[in-house]
């Protein structure tokens, strides 16, 4: 295949990465998204097999990893709930990082293979792609683990801390830039290696001070990391498409970090430079034993929602652990029936990584109308009769508003304390993964319901 018609076709399926982004900026178009970067990748990986033209031993052995790689995603993907998207986001993110370490790793030893010079002789600019491909790979791969971890419960989900973490952490960073500036000067293979393994130890240190609260962000950061690892690799293979899908990818992931981080009142540049969620998030539960609980039923709940007007759901990630979704759907349906509006409001960072929520209420066949962001639904919980908190415990505290000192303070919530009745369905009155107490379980308005998520919602559908 000619050059020309080489990038023409990269060209095309760079178009519709574009196509697939935009479209996956709204659930009505979501699934077209899907569709155009599904074809858009189909045309990458043929053309560039064609373009190789030599259809060798090593090509086979090419093939049959694709088919084994390819059958374990599938599988993957098919057995993995929705509840745990997250950790799976999280994990695919690790094996893109380390697939750019591997293939830097590959055209260092093997310059020649890739025309980018001879062992010990590299061209400068081909160093430093795969370089820094290379230790952005390394550190999206080691932050993914740890992400994977605490989103899977298999580590702990608050801060892991030392003293001096930000100055070593910056020592580390520095150290790497230092190593590829010698490694550009004098081409020392064990140089190489140090970059690669500081790059490992400073993805666990970034990752490690960041609690469970802000592990959307964490998500968001590392896909734009993976995207950046990418199209650094890119260059190196000289591969037009993956170096634009890589930059899409880096660029949309660092937007959507952006936008998150102003939704959570947080600082960029300290998500970009990892450990901005390393608040103490022991519990501040002075109000517990200072201020009285109003607890009820499911024939309590049923009763004040049916003799509502309008209902509000808020759902958050103790949504998710229970799979409520399809009960809080029938639930909805039942209310429906006895002429009850009801809508949903989704905050930007409910859950565990952007869009969980809507993801979640999508496999329930929720209709996309009925569900609205903060800032579309968040003047409408003044005149709402009933807000059903169902697991949403940080986006709707209300000391984010009046606590300076509180790690959340600043951050926009959910004004569900302004609807006339609140009920809060929780296990119990610990706090969510900010640490600190609800002030809005206290309040006169609020009916806690303290249940499984998924069994409360079911018998207030029965009750109704």
């Amino acid at each position: 295949m000619s050059a020309n018609l080489l990038a023409i076709f990269y060209l095309i399926s760079g178009i519709l990465f574009i196509l697939a982004l935009r479209g996956l900026s709204s659930p009505e178009t979501s699934r077209q998204g899907n569709l155009f970067g599904i074809i858009g990748m189909a045309i990458a990986i043929i053309v560039t097999f064609i373009s190789i033209g030599n259809f060798s031993t090593g090509f086979l052995y090419l093939l049959i990893f694709l088919l084994i790689g390819g059958s374990l995603g599938a599988f993957i993907a098919f057995k993995i709930p929705m509840t745990a998207m997250p950790e799976l986001v999280a994990g695919f993110h690790s094996l893109v990082g380390l697939a750019a370490v591997f293939v830097a790793i590959s055209a260092f030893l093997n310059p020649e293979v890739f025309n980018l010079g001879s062992v010990g002789n590299i061209k400068i600019a081909s160093l430093i792609e795969m370089s820094l491909g290379a230790s952005i790979g390394a550190i999206t791969f080691t932050g993914s683990i740890i992400a994977f971890l605490k989103l899977r419960g298999l580590m702990s989900g608050n801060p892991i801390t030392f003293r001096g973490q930000h100055y070593l952490n910056l020592l580390l960073g520095l150290s790497v830039v230092v190593l590829i500036f010698y490694l550009c000067k004098i081409q020392l293979n064990s140089l190489f290696w140090f970059i690669i393994l500081i790059s490992f130890l400073l993805g666990v240190l970034l990752i490690i001070p960041i609690g469970g609260a802000d592990m959307p962000v964490v998500i968001s950061m590392l896909n734009s990391y993976s995207g950046w690892a990418a199209a650094g690799i890119g260059f190196t293979l000289e591969n037009t498409a993956l170096i634009i899908t890589g930059a899409l990818v880096g660029s949309s992931g660092a937007i959507l970090s952006y936008i998150m981080c102003k939704g959570m009142n947080r600082s960029f540049f300290s998500v970009i430079l990892g450990g901005f969620g390393g608040t103490d998030q022991k519990s501040t539960s002075k109000n517990k034993d200072q201020k009285p609980v109003k607890s009820g039923n499911a024939d309590d709940a049923a009763f004040l929602m049916k003799n509502a007007s309008s209902v509000i759901i808020v759902p958050g990630y103790g949504m998710a652990v229970a799979q409520a979704q399809h009960a809080l759907r029938e639930m909805v349906d039942a209310l429906k029936k006895s002429g009850v509006k009801v809508s949903y409001a989704i905050h930007p960072v409910a859950g565990r990584m952007p869009g969980h929520m809507n993801v979640l209420l999508a496999e329930a066949n929720v209709p996309y109308d009925e569900v609205f962001e903060l800032e579309e639904i968040n003047n409408d919980f003044a005149n709402c009769d009933v807000a059903y908190v169902i697991g949403a415990n940080d986006v709707t505290n209300p000391v984010a508003k009046t606590d300076p000192q509180s790690p959340i303070y600043g951050m926009p919530i959910l004004d569900v304390e302004k609807s006339k009745s609140v009920l809060f369905v929780k296990r119990s009155l610990s706090p969510g993964y900010a640490g600190i107490d609800n002030d809005l379980f206290y309040r006169e308005n609020t009916l806690m319901l303290f249940a499984d998520a998924k069994k409360m919602t079911e018998d207030i559908t029965k009750n109704l």
